[in-house]
């Protein structure tokens, strides 16, 4: 039933405390399972009334977040005149029941606080809604959602969770005492709930980035990160430390534990095992890689390049261009630490040519600020890192989303470990 660009999607359907029972399966185009608009857009013409989707419940087949027969929750804004309450069944009251760690937009009560907040913040600033919410995007990191306000000018509302994301509204606000051009307009923030309201950035994301949308953006971060150094404001601003030298640390805990849950692999696995494991071979390879960590992090700050605030996802994806302005949204993984993170972050995301384009522009920018630098060699001594930072990273991601969220990110700790291995292995061949 799995449509080539798209996914077969079951409903179970709540409105407050009634189970009104499940709906489904049909196809939806859009394969991700983080794409939550094709499937409210279906239902709620399937039922009649607004709905929002709050959680995925269950996956079968696909894989990467994509494909496959989804089962989702979702809550009925309405009683729909079309379902009858109902018991749950054993089998829907254990994907519908309460769980650890689950996200607070994935819960009815949750759900509807967060839109009332953004809702009261939007008449606040002179902002009031002119229609009912668009929901975008839900999964076990972030929810996202769009208003029409009486302005003209539509708002965005995003909510992370504050336990293991950056607080956005901070990073953005810091960002922008630098160069208010280069992030979106902040309307509200609550970081206590992770919640986030911006304004609408005209335009579409970069992916597959023109050269021109390339020199409009990494240029104007590189200087904003040079000016935070250099004032002290990144090193004082909280952020999450993924500095080398405390990255060498996480790395080999992250490696320890790793090990333990290998050993004990014939044991029921605990909240945020990682699913997957390295062999054995892997895991010595590993630990002789972070044995030679110090020596790379000496041979890094020997480039000259000073630590930070790094965006922590700097993909085009993450850049929105109209043409005539550029920004870059999505700081939830916001951190403090070496730039050259944020520098080799989009090449999988480009071809080579454009790839050769990024990486000259960011070194000459960083060569600008930071006279006496060695951007280039600093750009490529950082790989290893950037693979364990991303491994720490997932890990941190498994940690804090509850047992039906796991199949988004199993065992990407242990492939970022395995990348990781494979760049220092093509290094040394080198």
């Amino acid at each position: 039933m799995e449509q080539a660009n798209g996914r077969t999607v079951s409903i179970h359907v709540t409105h407050g405390s009634e189970y009104l029972g499940p709906v489904g399966p049909f196809e939806v185009d859009g394969a991700w399972w983080s794409s939550a608009g094709p499937v409210v857009e279906r239902l709620s013409e399937e039922l009649g009334v607004p709905v929002l989707v709050l959680r995925l419940a269950e996956v079968a087949a696909g894989g990467g977040g994509s494909g496959g027969h989804v089962v989702y929750h979702a809550e009925a804004l309405e009683r729909p005149a079309a379902l009858v309450p109902r018991q749950a069944g054993a089998e829907a009251a254990a994907l519908l029941g309460p769980a650890e760690r689950r996200a607070g937009w994935a819960t009815q009560a949750g759900l509807r606080a967060t839109l009332d907040w953004a809702e009261r913040t939007l008449h606040r600033v002179g902002r009031p809604v002119a229609g009912p919410v668009e929901q975008v995007r839900t999964w076990n990191l972030s929810g996202l959602f769009r208003y029409r306000t009486a302005t003209g000018v539509d708002a965005w509302l995003k909510v992370t969770n504050p336990a293991f994301n950056a607080d956005e509204g901070a990073v953005i606000a810091l960002l922008g005492s630098v160069d208010p051009t280069l992030v979106p307009r902040l309307l509200g923030t609550d970081p206590v709930h992770g919640r986030l309201l911006l304004d609408h950035a005209p335009g579409e994301d970069c992916w597959g980035p023109s050269g021109e949308e390339v020199a409009a953006v990494v240029p104007r971060l590189v200087a904003a990160q040079a000016a935070l150094a250099a004032d002290g404001r990144a090193a004082a601003a909280g952020l999450r430390d993924r500095t080398p030298r405390t990255l060498v640390a996480q790395v080999g805990a992250l490696l320890d534990r790793l090990e333990r849950e290998a050993e004990g692999a014939a044991e029921p696995a605990g909240p945020g095992a990682s699913g997957e494991s390295l062999t054995a071979e892997e895991f010595a390879a590993a630990r002789a890689l972070a044995d030679r960590l110090p020596a790379l992090v000496a041979e890094l700050a020997a480039c000259g390049l000073p630590e930070t605030l790094v965006h922590g996802d700097f993909h085009p994806g993450n850049w929105r261009s109209d043409g005539t302005r550029a920004v870059v949204v999505d700081y939830a993984d916001s951190c403090f630490g070496h730039p050259a993170l944020d520098g080799l972050r989009p090449r999988q995301y480009v071809s080579d040519e454009r790839w050769a384009q990024v990486a000259a522009v960011w070194a000459g920018a960083w060569r600008e600020h930071a006279p006496g630098s060695d951007p280039e060699r600093a750009l490529a001594l950082v790989e290893p890192l950037y693979h364990l930072a991303y491994a720490v990273r997932y890990q941190e991601f498994l940690d804090h989303i509850e047992t039906s969220e796991r199949p988004y990110h199993e065992g990407d700790p242990v492939s970022e470990l395995r990348a990781a291995l494979a760049c220092a292995e093509a290094a040394a061949r080198a």
